[in-house]
């Protein structure tokens, strides 16, 4: 006998329905709701692919780096040595050689200033192939591939730069543009060193506003701490030549108390910036802060024994090589203020 569901379409108590119940047969299943179509893509969706990190480009970048701070010590130490006309033209050292012409009253003063500009020329081959690699790198922004030719350009204008205060008797101010141009060099070196190690995203603060604006103070203080430093150069002992006068007239040691005022100033700004981020910065950001605390306290050391014991030529040079290192954490600690993703 065939059993059908009561007219008022419910079941009675306690039994469980069966698939005669919806009229089915015995091997039919109760029908599924209805499901909408769902759209499947034939192309998957494919990651942007992450900028390329290649290690012989990262090592050209730090050789850049670190020459750029090197040229700064071999054009110190032909101003320390009184070799700032041992080649007597430019571009050639000689009238018609571009080497040093021996003879039996050549001094040191001739191979020191030519060794300077071989380190330019080597400085000059590691630009080209920074240019060529970051150039052409197309996994990054335009904007990374045109500060790689920063440094390709930057020592091109300097060898016109240098070329020029030979030709004009190393006057302090061309001598002292040329220092600052390094530095300038120095600093564009960093920027293009520490974006390749990160990404072509739009940057982004991670500190807050009060410390973003003691990061652009200390930026501004440096500034002015490395003007003055190549004023005080100027008007001092250190001419870059014996028998060249051409000095600033200032009182070295007067000028040497402005300077003196104005890195207090920048250290009291590092010391703002350790206090301020001691609970909340960046980690990355803290440990940059402690590298530039370190370069400043060895350069304002070797600064104070350098006055009071007349200026000597080897601290002299070391305190030139410390405003090169000095550029370089002051310009990390300053690019540490933000990140890219």
């Amino acid at each position: 006998m065939r059993r059908t569901t009561p007219r008022s379409g419910r079941l009675p108590t306690g039994r469980v329905p069966s698939p005669s119940d919806y009229g089915c047969g015995v091997n039919s299943v109760p029908p599924s709701p209805a499901v909408p179509p769902v759209a499947i893509s034939r192309t998957p969706a494919v990651p942007e692919a992450p900028p390329r990190r290649s290690r012989l480009t990262h090592g050209f970048l730090v050789a850049n780096l670190v020459g750029q701070v090197l040229i700064v010590v071999t054009g110190g130490a032909v101003r320390l040595t009184g070799s700032g006309l041992g080649c007597s033209t430019w571009p050639q050292c000689e009238p018609g050689s571009f080497t040093p012409a021996f003879h039996e009253q050549l001094s040191i003063h001739p191979y020191v200033e030519f060794g300077n500009r071989l380190v330019s020329i080597v400085l000059t081959v590691i630009a080209l192939v920074v240019a060529a690699r970051v150039g052409l790198d197309r996994s990054r922004s335009r904007s990374f591939r045109l500060l790689g030719l920063v440094p390709l350009l930057g020592v091109l204008a300097q060898a016109v730069i240098g070329g020029l205060s030979v030709l004009g008797g190393l006057h302090p101010a061309l001598v002292g543009f040329h220092l600052l141009a390094s530095m300038a060099l120095i600093a564009g070196s960093t920027v293009l060193l520490d974006r390749y190690t990160s990404g072509d995203g739009p940057a982004h603060l991670v500190v807050n506003t009060r410390v973003l604006a003691m990061g652009r103070a200390l930026a501004v203080a440096a500034a002015v701490v490395l003007t003055l430093g190549v004023v005080v150069t100027g008007s001092g002992p250190h001419s870059g030549d014996d028998d060249t006068g051409y000095r600033f007239a200032f009182d070295p040691f007067e000028m040497a108390k402005v300077h003196a005022a104005a890195v207090w100033v920048f250290v009291a700004l590092i010391i703002g910036l350790l206090v301020a981020t001691r609970r909340s910065g960046p980690p990355r950001l803290r440990r940059r802060l402690w590298a530039l605390t370190v370069v400043t306290a060895a350069q304002g050391l070797i600064g104070y024994v350098q006055v009071f014991t007349g200026l000597p030529e080897v601290l002299v040079g070391a305190h030139m090589l410390g405003a090169a290192l000095l550029t370089v954490t002051t310009t990390f600690v300053y690019l540490g203020l933000r990140e890219r993703a």
